[in-house]
């Protein structure tokens, strides 16, 4: 988010966070968890960069709410996971947005550090295989990272 916008969503001097609604959908509505888990795409606030992409229960999605730290359900683990609880790279969230049938939400969020757990700023850092005509210009990524 630039200046300009956030002069035009708060006053000076006032935070975005305290003027942004934390939940950007029509009252009362929340996710759709009949199936059990949300996909929950996480996206910068100031870049608009998409960050990671992870899994909310009922559970997660609430304590997001209530506690403004992206919390998330953990298929491998089995449990929840607030980001950052063993590397320190929370994310605060900023606002919440549903998508349209509600399978999905959008977090933005300010994060404190790295959202990948390899290091990486994002957990979308190169492009896919260039096979059969699909992938991107790796000028737009930056070059490949050095295998391990």
């Amino acid at each position: 988010m630039n200046d300009a916008d956030r002069d035009a969503l708060s006053p000076p001097g006032e935070p975005v966070a305290s003027v942004l609604p934390l939940v950007a959908a029509p009252e009362g509505r929340s996710p759709d968890f009949s199936r059990g888990l949300v996909t929950a795409v996480v996206q910068d606030v100031d870049t608009a960069e998409v960050l990671m992409v992870a899994h909310m229960n009922r559970e997660a999605y609430e304590a997001t709410l209530v506690t403004r730290r992206a919390t998330f359900w953990s298929r491998s683990r089995e449990r929840l996971w607030q980001k950052g609880e063993t590397s320190g790279n929370s994310m605060r969230i900023i606002q919440v947005r549903l998508d349209c049938d509600g399978d999905a939400v959008l977090l933005l969020v300010e994060p404190a550090g790295p959202a990948c757990h390899t290091g990486a700023r994002s957990c979308f850092v190169a492009p896919p295989p260039a096979a059969g005509g699909v992938g991107a210009p790796a000028a737009r990524y930056g070059p490949e990272p050095a295998a391990p």
